[in-house]
């Protein structure tokens, strides 16, 4: 968002896939400062500005929780252990001199955004058209997910509702379970979905660290402080959200 002063709002999105390479030693780096240095940079240029937008909204994941098991977590829960929550941590930590300077910051800590242009569904969907799609591991641990549609309003919403800032968890209501989530994508499909791929196999394919966070770790995210602002989500559910998207 612009005016003739210059920008109103920030939204910065920037940061390297996390899914594209296994995670070696310079691929972690390049991970955490794709996201650091540019949001620091922007957040610093931001704060020198004469005139400075009234809200930056900025990226996050719900990787800051960990693993957390069957916990309902809101933005008022503290941050969890391993390699993505710490790159969370320090992604958030360099929004800080936007907020210094008084900046409205919003940390956007997202779900897997459904989509299938992109992401995670669109890497499942072949797999599962094929009927072979299963749950990964145990299938108990939770999946914080958004619909895309919900991605886009959230954003909105976080840009024009005054009274939000900070974290700010954008996934919906309806977190389900890995095994939830199979038979629902399955069902989507019109296809089987019974099969499970062990925790080894996984491990085989991405790597043992990567399989185990992306994959194996259970996160359980409640939208509290969308829903206590008013957010309607379109799709609070997966199956419509599915049903939407693959339409």
């Amino acid at each position: 968002m612009a005016s003739k002063a210059g920008a109103d709002a920030v939204v910065n999105l920037a940061g390297e896939s996390i899914f594209r390479r296994r995670w070696s030693a310079a691929g972690r780096v390049r991970i955490a400062s794709s996201r650091t240095r540019g949001t620091a940079a922007l957040a610093g240029a931001l704060a020198g500005l004469a005139a400075r937008p009234a809200v930056m909204v900025s990226a996050s994941a719900v990787g800051y929780y960990g693993d957390r098991g069957d916990q309902e977590l809101t933005e008022e829960d503290g941050p969890g252990d391993g390699f993505l929550a710490g790159v969370c941590r320090a992604w958030e930590g360099a929004t800080s001199p936007a907020a210094d300077a008084g900046i409205r910051v919003v940390l956007l800590r997202t779900g897997i955004v459904q989509s299938p242009t992109g992401g995670a569904l669109r890497a499942q969907l072949p797999v599962f058209r094929l009927g072979l799609g299963g749950r990964l591991g145990p299938g108990t641990q939770y999946v914080s997910w958004i619909s895309l549609d919900d991605e886009v309003g959230a954003i909105l919403h976080a840009l024009t509702e005054e009274s939000l800032r900070g974290a700010v968890n954008a996934s919906a209501p309806g977190a389900v379970t890995n095994a939830e989530y199979t038979a629902t994508l399955g069902r989507a499909l019109h296809r089987p979905a019974v099969l499970r791929v062990p925790p080894f196999a996984l491990s085989a394919a991405l790597g043992a660290d990567k399989a185990r966070e992306m994959l194996l770790f259970s996160q359980r995210a409640r939208p509290a402080r969308l829903t206590g602002t008013g957010y309607r989500f379109a799709y609070p559910e997966l199956a419509p959200a599915l049903r939407h998207l693959l339409a």
